[in-house]
């Protein structure tokens, strides 16, 4: 039985600094649980004297312990290690990932816990597997492109999917042989503090993984500027991601890797198939944790020829979505995070009305939730390009509805003026569907899916607005090292 009672959990609540629980003595920021809007517990936010402690601890213990100079596969073993770890400690980190986030247990233990384990796993076999590489020159000399780690990595994720983001910065950099200090969102604290104690536990040196938490105006640019920090992760809005590549460039032209914001399309042809199939599909890349993921296929772009019967069915299944606690087993629909965001989703929704967008289905917040911070699923039609609910990400469990004739109209819909993060393509035509890839601008692009796979070795990362670099595949392990060039003569 997966269901539990919130408030049994006991909470790992502070920092995680050289292997110890620290309480700071910053702000106190209140943790609420989105699930029935109480509060879970409260942080002391990491001020720039503790964040200067926990990067110096991380350079520190990177050095001493030897973490960047031992072969790669005793990293990779650690690593090994680790995500046996986290499976054995599964339902532990699952209660803490539902209590306090907007995901459902049930979701937690399906998806999320297998995810994080295969993705530091993935990473421990990357440690040993690609090196550096000899280069042509004259016969009476040797080039070398040899490979070495930043150093300490700031790594600053969001707290739609806490865990698995954990798992995107920590693993290729660990395997590199970096030291990591990540703040986690003060949204979303707990479970992250527990991965970096099995971190320990499996041998990794203590230091080499700290956790601060707090605000990103506070703890988050006192990690950003530090000036022991060699590169900079980050998950979360564009224009958060705005912020920290400015201050990355001002406090030292530290480089970064920036997964950020998305408005994707999802692109449906006449020829797309079963209208059951694709109208599934279509819902979960809008639905899927409440509609707070920066990849959710967010604005419908239907071929006239199916659009009734598509959106018809659409509407039926909007309908019979049913809110829940996320501790509760049954569960599978996610709260909005707070009540900030809550008041975000309806904002965009009348904006959009006021400016001729219709409201087909949805809305509203859920009635009989409490203080719970649940929305219904929503379809908004008649939304020209730039209307707000088009231009704009929401962020939230709502889908606009736009209609083509043809190709070359589709196409143009499917193009947005900020955003390139995803796209998803449904017709039975190959030669279409590379067409609209080519013509897409978008870093992933799903041809008759929506949404990732379990194959990590596919990057993602986004275009324009949308972010800079990859997370995840060979990619993201490469850019946790900086190449040095070598040139022998003999």
């Amino acid at each position: 039985m997966l269901s539990f009672n919130p408030d049994n959990v006991s909470l790992p609540i502070g920092h995680y600094i050289n292997g110890k629980h620290r309480q700071g003595q910053g702000n106190g920021l209140g943790v609420k649980r989105p699930s029935d809007g109480r509060v879970a517990g409260e942080l002391r936010e990491a001020d720039a004297a503790l964040v200067d402690e926990a990067v110096t601890a991380a350079e520190y213990a990177r050095n001493a312990s030897g973490w960047s100079q031992c072969s790669p596969r005793e990293r990779g073993a650690v690593l090994r290690r680790w995500a046996d770890l986290i499976a054995r400690d599964g339902e532990q980190l699952a209660r803490l990932e539902a209590l306090g986030s907007t995901r459902p247990i049930a979701e937690v233990i399906n998806h999320e816990l297998p995810f994080t384990a295969e993705a530091i796993r993935f990473y421990a076999e990357c440690a040993d597997k690609y090196s550096g590489d000899l280069l042509p020159t004259h016969d009476a000399s040797l080039a070398m492109l040899v490979p070495e780690p930043y150093g300490v990595i700031g790594a600053i994720t969001p707290w739609n999917f806490p865990l698995s983001m954990a798992s995107w910065k920590c693993g290729p950099a660990l395997a590199a042989g970096n030291a990591v200090v990540l703040k986690p969102s003060e949204l979303t604290p707990f479970s992250t503090v527990r991965l970096a104690e099995l971190a320990v536990e499996a041998g990794l040196p203590a230091g080499v993984l700290n956790i601060v938490q707090g605000s990103g105006a506070v703890t988050g640019s006192a990690l950003v500027a530090h000036p022991l920090v060699r590169k900079v992760s980050f998950t979360g809005s564009t224009q958060t991601g705005a912020q920290i590549m400015s201050q990355a460039a001002f406090h030292g032209m530290k480089p970064v890797t920036l997964e950020l914001g998305g408005k994707s399309p999802q692109l449906v042809f006449d020829d797309a198939g079963d209208i059951e199939v694709v109208a599934q599909r279509i819902l979960r890349g809008f639905t899927a944790n409440g509609g707070q993921a920066c990849v959710a296929g967010t604005r419908l772009i239907v071929q006239r020829g199916i659009a009734d019967a598509l959106v018809s069915r659409l509407i039926t299944l909007c309908q019979g979505f049913q809110p829940g606690v996320t501790w509760d087993e049954h569960s599978r629909y996610a709260p909005m995070i707070d009540q900030r965001q809550a008041d975000k989703v309806q904002q965009m929704i009348r904006q959009a009305q006021q400016q001729g967008a219709e409201v087909l289905v949805g809305g509203e917040r859920f009635a009989h939730t409490g203080d719970g911070y649940f929305w219904q699923p929503t379809l908004l039609s008649a939304v020209n390009q730039d209307n707000p609910a088009i231009l704009q990400e929401i962020f939230g469990p709502v889908l606009t509805v736009q209609y083509f004739t043809d190709e070359a109209e589709g196409l143009m819909l499917a193009a947005h003026p900020t955003y390139g993060l995803c796209a998803g393509v449904h017709t039975q035509s190959l030669a279409r569907a590379m067409r609209a890839m080519r013509a897409i601008a978008a870093g992933t692009v799903w041809i008759n899916r929506y949404g990732r796979s379990g194959d990590f070795i596919i990057p993602t990362g986004g275009f324009h607005g949308s972010g800079i670099g990859k997370d995840l595949g060979r990619q993201a392990f490469d850019a946790c090292r900086r190449y040095k060039s070598v040139l022998i003569d003999f």
